[in-house]
């Protein structure tokens, strides 16, 4: 995963898509007072962010996941379908993982929680700045109680302990956004031996896609 790409005056570009006038203002005055950043429009909803998203190139999306006419996976899957280096940062009202996973999968990078947002909008994008996913505290933590709980509950056993010291580097490498390239240079290994260790990561894990990688990985507190 590339690094989200700047202005070429090193301002950071951003489209607020949320259908509630006052969250997007409330957003827009938060964001207006980092001076690396640049609010350069507002949509009510999904069909016109993917529409001003298209004329403008912001660098980051930040979009609420339910909104009328297009909810914002959808809106979210269209405009990385014409930009794919464009980076998302969901808001939403829930907090559980079917959420979260439908996100992840149309390509989002941050997952918010709307009452978190004020402490937590400047560091998630600054984390998907910098190539990496983040996630609310609340977020983080339900996942982390959730698996737990299946821990106890039916009595399974903790996979992770399936893997090899090399392949739980490459596990967190790539829950952190990291490329296959990336992880391969970062380690001094071979495209394909990277290739290997992720086909492993996920058999062993019993996960089918790297949104799921990210999740187990979150759930585990590999990544933040």
């Amino acid at each position: 995963m590339t690094n989200t790409t700047k202005s070429t005056t090193g301002v950071v570009r951003i489209l607020l898509a949320d259908d509630h006038t006052v969250m997007r203002a409330g957003l827009r005055l938060l964001l207006e007072r980092h001076e690396a950043f640049e609010v350069i429009g507002e949509a009510a909803d999904g069909r016109e962010a993917v529409q001003i998203a298209a004329e403008q190139k912001p660098a980051v999306v930040v979009m609420d996941v339910a909104m009328p006419h297009l909810n914002g996976v959808e809106a979210a899957r269209q405009i990385l379908s014409r930009a794919p280096d464009t980076a998302i940062v969901m808001l939403s009202m829930h907090s559980d993982e079917s959420y979260v996973l439908r996100s992840l999968k149309a390509g989002a990078r941050a997952y918010l929680l709307k009452d978190s947002a004020e402490a937590d909008l400047i560091a998630a994008i600054q984390a998907i700045i910098e190539g990496r996913s983040f996630f609310s505290p609340g977020v983080r933590a339900l996942l982390k109680e959730d698996y737990i709980y299946r821990l106890q509950k039916f009595g399974s056993d903790d996979t992770y302990e399936l893997l090899t010291a090399r392949e739980r580097e490459v596990l967190q490498l790539v829950a952190e956004g990291r490329s296959n390239k990336e992880v391969a240079s970062l380690l001094g290994l071979s495209l394909y031996t990277v290739e290997t260790h992720r086909t492993h990561i996920l058999q062993k894990l019993n996960l089918h896609s790297v949104p799921e990688l990210i999740l187990y990985a979150v759930r585990k507190g590999i990544i933040s």
